[in-house]
This record gives C-alpha cells, structure tokens and sequence, in this order.
C-alpha cells in the first residue's frame, strides 16, 4: 500500500502538482475512476507518461460524475443537479475559484492543457440533451445521439491525448475517434442491457427490432429466444466492426501515447468477445473482458511504453 501511495506522489511531481490542497484533489479523482473503470484506470497508470496521468484521470472522473448525474435518479432532480453540476464547473474553469475538489482539479488540468476547457465546455452545451433520453426509433437517430452526446463526451479525455495540430489533420483526429467511439457506444448500450432495462432506458433502436422480430416486452421479460440471441450477435456485430475500424485512431496519437490508446480499443474489444460468449445472458448483467486476456495485452503494452519512454 505505502509503495503504491508513492507511486502516485511521483506521479504528481511529474505532472508538476505541488499545491497540497490540487494533490488531494487529484488524488479523490484518482480513487473515483480506480473504484468504477479499474481495467482503464490500471491502463493509464501503466501505459502513459507520469506527466499526463493525473490530467487524464480528472477528465474521466468528470465524465463519470456528469454522466452519473444526467441518467441516474427521477427526471427532475436529475435536470436540477445537472443544472448546479453544470454552473459550479462553469464558473470554475472561468477562474471563479470551487468548493468541489473536482472541479478545481479539472480547472487546473484546463490550465496546463489548453484545450481542455474547451472541450469541457462543449460537452456542457450539449450534454443535457441525455436528461431526457428518447431511445431511438432508428440508426439514424442514434447516430445523432453520437454527434450530440457521445463524441464530444470522448473528446474531454481524447483531447488530452491528440497530437499537435501541425502533426495530423485534427479533423482526421475527431473522424477517428468518431469511429472508436460509435463502436464503444454501441458496446456500452448492449453489455448494458441488463442494468439499462431496470433503470427503463431503452437503447435498441426501433427498426432493428423489427428486423429481428423482437419485442421491448422480450427483452424486459429476459426471454431466450433464437431472435433475441440474433439481435444481441447483430448488435455485437456492429460494436466490434466500428471498434475494428477504430484501431486506426492509435496511429494519430502521439507515440508516447499508442500503448493507452490501444489497449482501450483492445479492451473493449475483448469485452465485446465476453458479450458475445454469454449470449442472451446479456439480459441478466454485463460481460467482462477475459481477465488472463487482458492482463497478456496491458503487458504487452507496457513493455511498448517502457521503450518509447527510453
């Protein structure tokens, strides 16, 4: 534990966090995504550079928290405390001081990344447009949720990660992390399924149902039926084959940066191998990636780090 607790001192030196208050900040940050999303948090902390770690960490602790508050609890007290979520971290990065620990983390992560405040901001203008999640009659409209929601949530944390400009195109850039993040969504949404139907949020869109000749009511019911377990392959089918594509997004990132970003695309992929082997179970709780698998790839990927760092 004490060697551990070092490590992330060291790591905060590296990044040039001395203020005693923004070290304790960070670290709240830090035990935040390493309690909710340990397989990413273990990643960043192996396969990044020590400067980078604590900026990245804050960006997906804010992610989780906003994300938490727009679809979690009835309606209207979700669309009150976005509101107030939304102000403080406003008012934060606009140099107006916080009492919250994460929002002066992440204001000072804005600080030493430029870009970020950015980012943060216009996720803010479009983000509450999940307080009222719809569901999707067709692709089409799950394609907006991407454009509107789910793009400009990844780009919070991607922007961290982009090479400088006069390196790649950055509209190259946000396509490719367009097609890693549709493939993500789409994975989140199936291997969610369970947890999204008792919660009645409902992300299977409405045409591919018909297609399939399954019923809402099939789902909710957990019912193991041939056409269940063919639109459940369908939409894994489509997860893995963005995610696939979305392999690409490595080779636009900084050196320095590939180990992470490949071993998140892997990561999900290997979830995606999960969710297919339980099959309907799907519809009873979520699938993990092979742990042996995993921890072959983030080894594998730590060595690659270790040399570019050399």
């Amino acid at each position: 534990m004490l060697g551990r607790v070092t490590t992330w001192r060291r790591t905060l030196d590296s990044a040039g966090i001395v203020d005693p208050v923004l070290r304790e900040d960070y670290s709240q940050a830090r035990t935040s995504v390493a309690r909710y999303k340990r397989d990413a948090y273990f990643a960043t902390r192996l396969l990044l550079p020590s400067a980078l770690v604590p900026h990245v960490l804050v960006a997906t602790a804010f992610m989780h928290h906003t994300d938490n508050l727009l679809d979690s609890g009835p309606v209207d007290s979700r669309a009150e405390a976005y509101q107030a979520w939304e102000g403080d971290v406003r008012a934060g990065l606009g140099g107006a001081g916080s009492e919250i620990p994460l929002v002066r983390a992440l204001a000072d992560s804005s600080e030493v990344h430029q870009p970020l405040r950015a980012h943060v901001e216009g996720f803010l203008d479009t983000a509450a447009s999940d307080l009222n999640f719809p569901g999707f009659d067709t692709e089409e409209d799950y394609q907006r949720y991407i454009d509107a929601y789910s793009l400009p949530a990844l780009m919070v944390v991607a922007c961290l990660l982009a090479p400088q400009s006069d390196e790649v195109d950055p509209a190259e850039y946000r396509a490719a992390c367009r097609t890693y993040i549709d493939g993500s969504q789409r994975l989140d949404f199936v291997n969610d399924l369970a947890e999204d139907l008792e919660a009645e949020r409902f992300t299977v869109p409405g045409d591919v149902l018909k297609e399939h000749r399954v019923t809402r009511g099939e789902l909710e019911g957990r019912k193991d039926t041939p056409q269940v377990r063919a639109l459940l392959a369908h939409l894994l089918g489509q997860a893995r084959e963005s995610l696939v594509a979305g392999r690409a997004l490595a080779d636009l990132t900084p050196a320095a940066n590939r180990p992470l970003v490949r071993a998140l695309v892997e990561l999900d992929l290997l979830t995606a191998d999960g969710a297919v082997a339980k099959g309907a179970g799907l519809l009873s709780g979520s699938a993990r990636p092979s742990v042996p698998a995993a921890l072959r790839l983030l080894l594998r990927e730590y060595r690659l780090a270790r040399r570019y760092r050399a």
